[in-house]
């Protein structure tokens, strides 16, 4: 007797959407939807302790999953809908991903033309805090904490020896591509 079980179809991002891009990383099994357990292994994969992955997976997944599943109700498994992530968009951030998640080039080179003045194509913690502070919106506490918590999360993973945080490191972590980079550094840790 053949089995009526659907096969499950691998949930492959827009390839032009930097923003799913992003966030397909942390859908671990590949079906298009991410669960707190694994943004958590997504966390671990990358090279976050336990505890910054769990508070992690927590404040992602119950910020983003209801905001990603427009006219569906609440789920106490926090889903999160990788094709409809740029629904969950946060204000007070750098305008990098338009409205549909795609890559904004110009207001990517913005960031390093107006905020990067020691070092070209490099930003300091200091340099970090105007762009934080010049990205912020009236009266969005939410989006002002998200973003703060995404570029200091990145510049507490990514800087260099120097405290820079490069160019081409922002860049892949907007296309997704700087995860995969930290997996395999950490994969070799573990196993030279």
């Amino acid at each position: 007797m053949a089995s009526s079980a659907s096969p499950r179809v691998k949930f492959v991002p827009e390839e032009d959407n930097f923003l799913q891009r992003h966030v397909a990383f942390f859908d671990r099994n590949k079906d298009g939807i991410v669960y707190p357990s694994e943004t958590y292994q997504g966390f671990r994969a990358i090279g976050c302790g336990y505890l910054l992955s769990a508070f992690a997976s927590l404040f992602i997944n119950m910020g983003l999953s209801s905001k990603t599943r427009p006219g569906k109700g609440f789920s106490f498994s926090f889903p999160i809908e990788v094709k409809n992530i740029h629904l969950a968009k946060h204000g007070s951030d750098s305008g990098v991903y338009d409205k549909d998640g795609r890559f904004v080039a110009s207001k990517f080179e913005e960031i390093f033309a107006k905020h990067s003045k020691t070092h070209g194509d490099a930003l300091t913690g200091e340099e970090l805090k105007q762009l934080l502070n010049a990205n912020k919106e009236p009266n969005d506490r939410k989006g002002a904490i998200a973003g703060y918590t995404e570029w200091k999360m990145l510049h507490y993973l990514c800087k260099d020896k120097n405290g820079l945080l490069h160019k081409e490191t922002v860049r892949a972590a907007y296309d997704g591509s700087l995860f995969e980079q930290l997996e395999k550094q950490t994969a070799s840790k573990k196993h030279p």
